[in-house]
């Protein structure tokens, strides 16, 4: 049965919109009517995830080129976490799937995802299990959140599960927004300098370069360079600019290939100051990763696959693959990481401790939280220290280019006192 996402006016014309299953537009608009709701607009969603959108006007219908509803936006993970904490309570009060699905729907104020769990409440009807109708939108829900949920299912806590995903949604997010902020600034700041620089160098340097020519004054060597730069960025800058974006585009296709993205991994986790920071970062995402799915009772070589994507380091990525081989093979879980060498002696011990007394999943959180704290604490110290950096490069610049302006000009001064 097909799902549409409909615009429309209700019998007080107001605006109104939802998401609807139902055999044809035809019914679409039966249904709308019986509601006091004329229908504007409507778009069909299939299952390989098209879209068809269609402005209705009275009785006949024309194509749209517009569409107004965003199935191509990507869904929040807060709306995700959100989402799933009110799927968590609904079951945790007796209802059933079916119905917590159709409530969520009702609901959901984000068309895309109201439009999503619409389709997976249509495949649970239709004798999918959950897990399975979650599968078919990788975009929404991946191969963790399908995995947990299908180890709810066959556990009977699925209630416990869904809060589990939320509590583990909410602290990628966290994480996720530390580590963003920590890099806005350095990011405006360099974008401003490149703005400011590309500003002096194009429209100020060369008149005031002209004034200094025209008055008869020498130019030190400062200035020359200065003026060279100038000149360079007046007549040569679409030139840079193409070699800037072509450096870009090739960099790009090379980190994509398995040998530039091991390489260029290497080179960040070595990075001064940055370094440690996406080690602790890839630790918190381990830890946390693991021991949520471990907890829903997912396979540990299921749980270790999936810790491969979402480490998203193609160094661990290896030292991962390596370790599932080798615990398949009947090794313990920190055995192999700890003969790797990339795994910090407190996370290994730690799993070490839970393995003995059979509290991997506990000792996982805590390691979690533990480097979760110090991504918080370095990212905090990072922002700290690079304000001033940035400040001291941007006047160092602007300051350079005054002093190579002025240099002249002083001894232009100079030789009009002396006359």
């Amino acid at each position: 049965m097909p799902v549409y996402a409909y615009k429309g006016l209700n019998a007080k014309g107001k605006p109104v919109n939802g998401v609807l299953d139902t055999e044809s537009a035809r019914t679409l608009q039966a249904e709308l009517r019986g509601k006091q709701v004329f229908l504007t607009e409507y778009a069909e969603k299939t299952a390989t995830g098209q879209s068809q959108a269609v402005v209705a006007t009275g009785s006949k219908q024309q194509g749209s080129r517009e569409v107004t509803i965003g199935f191509l936006n990507r869904v929040p993970l807060t709306t995700v976490s959100e989402m799933t904490r009110q799927l968590a309570t609904l079951l945790k009060s007796g209802v059933p799937v079916v119905d917590s699905l159709a409530a969520i729907v009702e609901q959901t104020e984000d068309q895309r995802l109201a439009q999503t769990m619409a389709q997976v409440r249509r495949s649970v009807n239709e004798g999918s299990a959950l897990h399975q109708a979650l599968r078919e939108h990788p975009r929404v829900f991946p191969a963790l959140y399908a995995n947990m949920v299908k180890a709810g299912e066959a556990s009977g806590t699925l209630e416990l599960v869904f809060l589990r995903l939320a509590d583990f949604i909410e602290a990628q997010v966290r994480l996720r927004s530390q580590v963003r902020s920590a890099l806005m600034y350095p990011a405006i700041m360099i974008s401003i300098a490149m703005l400011v620089v590309t500003m002096l160098m194009t429209f100020v340097v060369p008149k005031l370069v002209e004034i200094i020519v025209e008055g008869g004054g020498t130019l030190p060597l400062p200035t020359k360079v200065l003026i060279f730069v100038s000149e360079l960025f007046q007549n040569w800058f679409w030139l840079f600019s193409l070699m800037f974006a072509g450096a870009i585009w090739a960099f790009n296709r090379w980190i994509k290939t398995e040998e530039g993205e091991l390489k260029w991994d290497r080179v960040k986790l070595r990075t001064p100051l940055f370094g440690d920071l996406l080690k602790k970062i890839v630790m918190a995402r381990f830890a946390r990763t693991l021991g949520t799915l471990m907890g829903a009772g997912v396979p540990l070589l299921t749980a270790l696959e999936i810790c491969m994507n979402v480490v998203d380091s193609a160094v661990y990525r290896g030292v991962l693959d390596a370790a599932r081989g080798q615990i398949r093979d009947g090794d313990s879980i920190s055995a192999p990481l700890k003969r790797s060498g990339h795994f910090p002696p407190m996370v290994t011990q730690m799993i070490a401790i839970g393995e003995k007394t059979g509290e991997v999943e506990e000792m996982l959180a805590n390691v979690a939280g533990a480097y979760e704290q110090q991504v918080e604490t370095k990212v905090a110290r990072l922002t700290t220290l690079l304000e001033p950096m940035m400040i001291v490069v941007l006047g160092g610049i602007v300051a350079a280019i005054v002093f190579a302006v002025l240099m002249p000009m002083l001894s232009m001064n100079e030789a009009l006192r002396n006359g």
